[in-house]
C-alpha cells in the first residue's frame, strides 16, 4: 500500500479531513497546549492579559451587536428590531441586578424575544 501525494491525490475523499486536521485542529491545538503551559506563570492582573481579555470581550460584544441590529435571513429577522433590542437590554439588566448569573440573563433575554412577539401575534 503506497501513499499518494501529489496533485492528483487531493481529490481522494480523505483529503477534506486531512485538510482540517492539518489547517484547522493542529494550529488551534498548538496555541491552547501553550496557554495551558505558560496559564501557572501569567499573573492574572498583568497589562497583557488585560488587554487580550478586553479584545475578546470586544468580539464577543460586536458578534452580538451584529446578530441583534443585523440578524440576516434568520428567523430573527422577523422579529422588530425594538424586541430584540429590548431583550438585549432586558437581559443585560437581568445579568446585573439578579446576581449576575448568565443562565438567568439569557432566559430573561429569550422571554422577551419569544414572549413578546408572541403576545402580539407576530409569530
Amino acid at each position: 500500500m503506497s501513499l499518494d501525494l501529489n496533485y492528483g491525490a487531493m481529490a481522494a475523499p480523505w483529503w477534506p479531513f486531512v485538510f482540517i486536521l492539518l489547517a484547522g485542529w493542529l494550529p488551534t491545538d498548538i496555541w491552547r497546549w501553550l496557554g495551558v503551559l505558560s496559564s501557572g506563570r501569567i499573573s492574572e492582573s498583568s497589562p497583557l492579559i488585560i488587554g487580550a481579555r478586553a479584545v475578546a470581550t470586544g468580539l464577543v460584544a460586536a458578534v452580538i451587536a451584529r446578530l441583534v441590529l443585523f440578524p440576516g435571513g434568520s428567523s430573527l429577522a422577523a422579529i422588530p428590531d425594538w424586541i430584540r433590542i429590548a431583550a438585549l437590554g432586558g437581559g443585560f439588566c437581568a445579568y446585573l441586578w439578579l446576581g449576575r448569573q448568565t443562565l438567568v440573563a439569557i432566559l430573561v433575554a429569550e422571554i422577551i424575544l419569544l414572549g413578546v412577539p408572541w403576545m402580539m401575534g407576530i409569530i
